[in-house]
């Protein structure tokens, strides 16, 4: 399994220095250096596989048992791509591909318990990460920060839902 920053769109260079609480900096751009300072220290040495593979198995822990293209839509992925990631997972017998009985069109996709340890492996590492990222918030900070950050997830999901163009 090979890792490639460049493929993942992700810059090496990060400006690290400490921002100015006046800044007019909004929180998409925010948003945008943080993901890629934790994209940059979230290697497949670290964690055991690249995030994007541990967004997967984190999605089929919470779902268990999903078609192809809800977890597509889920991690908001393209198709071909996620095909190229269920395959690598696949192969490293992380997760199962079977046709829906139902629909012999639709994939039902299922982690393994081989991925369930790996999951746990680099959710421990990715714990640890985070730890040193967000060092500096306190629990309350953090998990209102997780809280709003769903927040936005779901509404971007509720309007796709009503048809609301992305």
């Amino acid at each position: 399994m090979s890792y490639n920053h460049y493929i993942m769109n992700i810059l090496k260079s990060l400006p690290l220095s400490p921002m100015d609480e006046s800044s007019s900096t909004g929180p998409i751009l925010l948003l945008t250096q943080l993901s890629r300072l934790v994209n940059r220290r979230s290697t497949p040495e670290l964690l055991g596989q690249t995030l994007k593979e541990l967004a997967v198995l984190s999605y089929l822990r919470d779902y268990e048992e999903t078609t192809q293209q809800a977890l597509q839509d889920g991690l908001c992925i393209d198709a071909n791509y996620c095909v190229l990631l269920l395959n690598e997972l696949e192969a490293d017998d992380l997760l199962e591909r079977r046709r829906d009985p139902t629909d012999r069109r639709r994939h039902i996709v299922s982690m393994t318990e081989q991925g369930r340890k790996a999951l746990h492996q680099a959710e421990q590492a990715q714990q640890s990460l985070e730890d040193v990222i967000l060092g500096d918030l306190s629990q309350k900070e953090r998990t209102t920060l997780a809280h709003l950050l769903r927040k936005a997830i779901d509404g971007q999901s509720t309007g796709i839902a009503r048809g609301i163009k992305q």
